[in-house]
């Protein structure tokens, strides 16, 4: 049997670029140098720009991997986006501001090759799940030079739209049987001390110390049933948010735990999709 088809092109080819250097940093005891790494799936048309969604790896800060979500950052690279997902450096191998300057690194690399891989630099956005949560909200939220270190710092970090999952927002509102028990936590291992007996130090890295005004729009996810980041988290970040008078939306996951099957479902993703493309598509034409 001959079948013909007369095919009308709407849509370009979607190309997925690994394991791409963004950056080196100090390694192995600051003797060595690595370099921190990302997947970047990007349209093969030059005729248009396309906005760019950040997308961070979770792991509680001490693991992470950022190709493991890359079946679905495909289905959102295919809404119209470019989608890398970048590598930061694990507590294991330094302390907080070191996996926001890498963040912002890998921003700022994106906007550096915009031509590259057809990225509109004026309309980013960020999205990362727990440990990734957190980045995501500091990324959006940071707004301070000193965290722009590195390679292309002619290049500004700034992002224009940020969903958080389930993000840890306050690590001082974290519960422990004991102070002292905070001390292995993996929040306590990001700020380098016992988050429980430093709290004012614990403060300057929470995300919720940086909401203001000039905050893009957010749309934080976050299950009610969270035994891992407690879901009045995304409350809190939610609730300090809308009193400075950003946008912004908490879409609650109703009996869903930490890292559940519910966040890859389809009615989540169509939200996200629908999110980024009103704020990073439908509002710049």
């Amino acid at each position: 049997m001959k079948e013909n088809l007369n095919i009308k092109v709407e849509a370009p080819i979607y190309t997925v670029v690994a394991d791409v250097t963004f950056a080196q940093v100090d390694a192995w005891f600051e003797h060595t140098r690595r370099d921190l790494k990302m997947d970047i799936i990007y349209p093969e048309d030059k005729t248009r720009k396309y906005p760019c969604i950040v997308w961070i790896c979770g792991g509680a800060w001490a693991v992470m991997d950022k190709s493991a979500h890359m079946a679905y950052l495909s289905e959102l690279a295919r809404s119209g986006f470019v989608v890398a997902s970048v590598e930061y450096r694990t507590t294991n191998e330094g302390k907080f501001p070191f996996q926001l300057m890498d963040v912002k690194a890998g921003i700022r690399y994106l906007k550096a090759h915009s031509e590259r891989f057809h990225i509109d630099v004026e309309h980013f956005g960020v999205m990362g799940e727990s440990a990734g949560g957190y980045l995501t909200a500091m990324a959006a939220l940071v707004d301070d030079k000193s965290y722009d270190v590195g390679a292309f710092t002619e290049y500004s970090s700034k992002v224009q739209a940020a969903c958080p999952w389930y993000p840890p927002a306050d690590v001082t509102a974290f519960q422990y049987p004991t102070p002292e028990m905070a001390a292995a936590a993996p929040e306590s291992l990001l700020l380098g001390k016992n988050v429980a007996l430093y709290k004012e130090e614990a403060m300057k890295i929470c995300p919720v110390t940086y909401v203001s005004k000039d905050a893009p729009p957010f749309m934080i996810i976050h299950g009610d049933q969270d035994h891992t980041v407690p879901f009045r988290q995304g409350e809190l970040l939610h609730d300090n948010l809308e009193a400075a008078g950003v946008e912004v939306k908490l879409l609650v996951l109703e009996g869903a735990d930490h890292a559940d099957v519910s966040f890859f479902q389809k009615e989540v993703w169509e939200r996200i999709i629908a999110f980024f493309q009103d704020k990073l598509i439908t509002g710049k034409e």
